[in-house]
């Protein structure tokens, strides 16, 4: 088997395709392999739209870069041939190594899609393939975009939405997950009401109109309670345990806050008062303890904040609503500000926090997707692009199929 045949059966050309040649060339200081390929002559290639068959009309010189041979660049050079369609116009013929617009072969760009699948930033990959990132992303959003299109979300039902950001303070980004399949449905910029109404748009695009959406889980935020509110006007709303807990959370650590202006002792003592036994040591216990006898105001607040738990145990919607009732007169009574809030906002959103005890569904799906979206912006440390960035959510979160080449390895 001679040179020629080996390249063939590795690029697997087909009639009418042939190689023709197979050379080293210097490109500056550097080699590179050219792999020069031709066509039959006289054959006639299908019309894309009728399917009759149309001679060649003419060629166009062009060049696709392809997977390195050994530590050369390698490039497929073609004169591809363009036809007379039928109807009178000029079309080029579309080769099989290549899709239709791009600069690679498709072995190339499924290998870039491979090392992006291995975790390593888009960045890096175009410095491991010898290429401007900026083209990477561009193969990148192409196959994001097409597995995307084809993506079937007609079957969700109920959805969680929270926000995330793309780097630290700036361009928020709402994602909405189906909560049964735990994937990424869609991204959009912002997070304001807005977002909800876009959300809608897209899954009524995708056969799932808001009616058929039962429960939407989200935060406290007023816009999303507006959005959702507004855009899913059938679905049961339930706020999110890990938000309600952080609420309540920030009123106990604000009794610590007031408590050490006037006691120094309680410097450091954060997170004392907000892990869970488990997750403290038993000399932390023990502080603990001892903080919350001196302090008789703090340990108050510290006893409240733990029988809220209780309420998250509850099966009954009728005992939970009884039960948080019972600790909502017990905040009151104790006279602390911060208590006091948390109760009025738990009124405030009564009956979406009562649903959980129902339907038992939490942001914590949301929090592992979230967990995974900040360890891809931390890995590229920051997305300047929000759309490189919600691609890659897809990419990573979205549970999408892709039909580029699968084999390389």
């Amino acid at each position: 088997m001679n040179t020629n045949e080996i390249f063939t059966l590795g690029l697997g050309l087909q009639h009418p395709w042939k190689l023709e040649n197979v050379r080293l060339q210097m490109d500056g200081d550097k080699k590179i392999l050219v792999i020069d390929v031709g066509f039959q002559r006289g054959y006639t290639f299908s019309d894309p739209a009728s399917g009759a068959p149309c001679r060649v009309h003419d060629t166009v010189g062009r060049s696709w870069r392809h997977l390195n041979f050994f530590q050369h660049e390698c490039y497929l050079r073609c004169t591809v041939p363009r036809i007379r369609t039928t109807e009178g116009k000029v079309r080029q013929v579309q080769v099989p190594w290549a899709r239709k617009g791009s600069g690679f072969t498709m072995l190339f760009e499924a290998y870039s899609m491979l090392l992006i699948e291995s975790e390593m930033p888009v960045n890096k990959v175009g410095a491991v393939v010898g290429e401007y990132p900026n083209r990477i992303w561009t193969i990148f959003n192409y196959w994001i975009r097409r597995a995307y299109s084809q993506a079937d979300h007609s079957g969700v039902t109920n959805l969680g939405i929270d926000e995330t950001s793309a780097k630290k303070g700036h361009d928020y980004i709402t994602v909405a997950v189906d909560m049964d399949q735990r994937n990424v449905l869609h991204a959009t910029p912002g997070k304001g009401a807005a977002t909800i109404t876009t959300i809608k748009d897209y899954l009524e695009g995708k056969d799932a109109p808001p009616a058929q959406i039962q429960q939407v889980c989200i935060d406290l935020s007023p816009s999303f309670i507006s959005g959702v509110t507004t855009a899913f006007s059938e679905a049961m709303i339930i706020f999110d345990r890990f938000h309600v807990k952080q609420l309540l959370n920030k009123a106990m650590d604000q009794v610590r806050k007031d408590q050490r202006k006037t006691h120094q002792q309680l410097k450091g003592h954060k997170y004392t008062f907000l892990k869970a036994n488990k997750n403290l040591t038993s000399h932390q216990q023990t502080q603990r303890q001892q903080l919350i006898e001196w302090y008789p105001l703090l340990g108050k607040a510290y006893r409240l904040k733990e029988l809220f738990d209780d309420f998250w145990g509850m099966k009954d919607p009728d005992e939970a609503e009884g039960f948080l009732a019972f600790w909502c007169d017990l905040a009151e009574e104790a006279g602390i500000a911060s208590f006091n809030k948390f109760a009025t906002t738990v009124y405030a959103h009564w009956e979406g926090i009562v649903n959980y005890i129902q339907t038992r569904i939490n942001n914590g799906v949301l929090e592992g997707i979230n967990a995974k979206i900040q360890l891809v912006k931390r890995r590229a440390r920051g997305y300047r692009n929000t759309t490189n960035f919600i691609n890659m959510i897809y990419f990573t979160c979205g549970k999408l199929k892709f039909d580029y080449p699968q084999y390389i390895t």
